[in-house]
């Protein structure tokens, strides 16, 4: 390991407040697939962050189990989708500092990728990866929760989470519309809802009651959003 590599890895056992009995693999955690690509065998992040991602995912899927007793699957696996999203893991990268860390091409270095939330949100992935093969569940479990701790917008009240939002982006309030009606009194997916802004439809939904089905549409429709300011 170089000595760069070195105090790299120093300064991430500070901000993690954990210290690697394999340092070999906080330096890989941070050495972005750019920087891999232009440096002679070395390993690049992109396994190790698919081994943090399955973590993250783990710990939201808890999270969420254990908090929301009355959801049904499809309930959880949207929420976990908007807990563990791009922005969020980003967020805690760079309360880590992971920007000034981690090792990038010069491509990369050029057009400020220090500072995307991709590379940012990749990175934090790895970092979780690299502490739960050196350290086990429980550190990387907590390391997961500064990202997945707090409720998603969408657990907690969809409709007023996607209020808020369309009224900050668009100045305007979103509006719902029966798009079917089955009229059968126990079919569970009786009503189907779709949220719109303006003319564009953002999220669509279904349930026993029109206030379910509305409830899904928001969640469907902060899936988006997700996806955009991900």
């Amino acid at each position: 390991m170089s000595e760069a590599e070195g105090v790299a890895v120093a300064r991430l056992e500070v901000a993690l407040g954990y210290r690697f009995r394999d340092a070999a693999l906080a330096a890989t955690a941070l050495c972005h697939a750019s920087y891999s690509h232009e440096a002679e065998a070395v390993a690049s992040n992109e396994r190790i962050e698919f081994l943090g991602d399955a973590v993250l995912g783990l710990v939201a899927a808890e999270e969420l189990y254990r908090a929301h007793a009355d959801w049904a699957e499809g309930e959880l696996t949207r929420a976990r989708a908007a807990l563990v999203n791009g922005a969020a893991l980003a967020r805690c990268a760079r309360e880590l500092g992971l920007g000034a860390l981690v090792r990038l091409g010069r491509t990369e270095q050029r057009s400020g990728g220090a500072d995307k939330d991709t590379i940012l949100a990749n990175c934090f992935e790895a970092v979780v990866g690299a502490v739960y093969l050196d350290g086990g569940l429980p550190p990387a479990a907590a390391l997961a929760r500064r990202a997945v701790g707090a409720e998603p917008e969408l657990a907690r009240d969809p409709k007023t989470a996607f209020q808020e939002w369309a009224h900050a982006r668009f100045r305007t309030t979103p509006t719902y519309r029966t798009a079917r009606d089955s009229g059968v009194e126990d079919d569970d997916a009786r009503f189907t809802v779709e949220v719109s802004i303006g003319q564009e439809t953002w999220g669509s939904g279904t349930g026993r009651s029109k206030r379910v089905a509305e409830r899904h549409a928001a969640e469907e429709a902060l899936l988006r959003v997700a996806g955009l300011d991900g």
